[in-house]
């Protein structure tokens, strides 16, 4: 059991996919502006994500690498995350269609997003067993939500801010993620 805590620590803090890691920006910078979108798509990542490791690691467990097809591992994964993120999206456009609206261009991102893709390679490549898969596709998500949230509460903030002409919008969402991600280096050496 220590084991799950410590693996769900390094995933949210210690190896924060976005803030240390820096895989997914496009989404991160993109759906920080409101708490609203960024609170769904941290939701969505989470529900993708679970359900992307597991699938990814049933198909290179019992698929990809017994018949040595290892190399077919990007596609076989992409394919596998773009057929969990139209479920996910016809789901939302049927049953939340105000998160879906609000969400627009980004929920079809969470298809290209590296974090997804990177947290599937990243519990092939530590040869995770099936539950350590399922804790590191939960975890690693909620600690993208918890940046994601982190970031969009401070950007709202900075929005009542004078902010200099130059430093708006990308600029300052930029700068605040890299002091953020400083923050986050302190957790390095815990685990």
């Amino acid at each position: 059991m220590g084991d799950y805590f410590t693996l769900v620590i390094a995933c949210i803090f210690v190896n924060n996919i976005l803030l240390i890691q820096y895989l997914g920006n496009c989404p991160f910078l993109g759906t920080s502006k409101r708490m609203e979108t960024a609170v769904g798509m941290a939701m969505g990542v989470v529900f993708v994500l679970v359900m992307a490791g597991a699938a990814t690691w049933i198909v290179w467990t019992f698929i990809l690498k017994p018949f040595g097809l290892e190399f077919l591992r990007t596609l076989a994964f992409i394919l596998l995350i773009a057929t969990l993120v139209q479920f996910v999206e016809m789901f939302l456009k049927k049953n939340v269609p105000t998160l879906y609206s609000a969400l627009g261009i980004y929920l079809p991102l969470i298809t290209t997003n590296c974090a997804v893709l990177g947290v599937c390679f990243i519990n092939i490549d530590n040869e995770y067993t099936f539950m350590q898969t399922l804790v590191s596709s939960f975890a690693y998500p909620v600690g993208f939500g918890l940046a994601l949230i982190l970031l969009a509460g401070v950007r709202e903030r900075i929005l009542l801010a004078r902010v200099p002409k130059p430093l708006q919008d990308t600029s300052i969402g930029l700068i605040t993620a890299g002091m953020m991600s400083l923050a986050f280096f302190g957790f390095k050496g815990m685990v």
